[in-house]
């Protein structure tokens, strides 16, 4: 069964809608390590059409232009890209192919399918929201800027069930971005105030 990971930079404040002013001045050698280390744990990209717009617009360019990025910029193009759309979508971009009907189930598919080893998800929140509600998500993979943006669409939206969450590992970068990465868990056994006292400060 293949995992499907999500990967997102985020602010301490939980905004995963990225703007490149405060995200941009955080990015160094460790962060562009990370992602390189997330995107190798993958050979199918799943994204919704925000991001392949995005992807789309710029990746071919710096792939062609060969430059820095032209070898990442290659990886990603050979990937098997699977774009969530509502609408009908004509690709300029090479390896890529439409959801076809419902998105839980052909992430299902995709998670089942013995041809594919890795689905990662690279920003695309709202297919990550559906994604976590529906119990798919196999690992959340947050680089956490030392900023609080204040504005733009959280990760996590309004719901009535909480998400619990186990970290795996971390790790701090000299910039002050913290990596994190989380598992899905079962929700921990109820406990009160009166379950904790004698872990209460002893007042010395």
């Amino acid at each position: 069964m293949a995992k499907v990971v999500s990967t997102l930079f985020i602010s301490a404040d939980g905004v995963a809608e990225i703007d490149p002013a405060w995200h941009f001045p955080y990015f160094d050698e460790n962060m562009g390590r990370a992602v390189g280390e997330d995107y190798d744990t993958a050979d199918v990209l799943l994204i919704g059409r925000e991001t392949y717009d995005s992807f789309a617009g710029a990746w071919p360019e710096r792939e062609a232009a060969g430059g820095d990025d032209a070898p990442f910029a290659k990886q990603i193009g050979d990937m098997r890209k699977v774009v969530v759309s509502r609408q009908p979508l004509e690709f300029s971009w090479r390896n890529c192919e439409l959801v076809e009907g419902d998105l839980v189930e052909a992430v299902g598919a995709l998670k089942a399918d013995p041809g594919v080893t890795g689905i990662l998800i690279p920003g695309s929140l709202s297919v990550v929201q559906q994604l976590l509600a529906a119990g798919l998500v196999d690992e959340l993979r947050l680089l956490v800027h030392p900023v609080a943006a204040r504005k733009g669409r959280r990760l996590f939206d309004d719901g009535e069930t909480p998400y619990h969450l186990t970290v795996t590992a971390t790790e701090a970068f000299p910039t002050g971005v913290i990596r994190v990465i989380y598992v899905p868990t079962e929700a921990p056994a109820p406990v009160g105030y009166d379950d904790v006292t004698d872990q209460v400060p002893d007042g010395k």
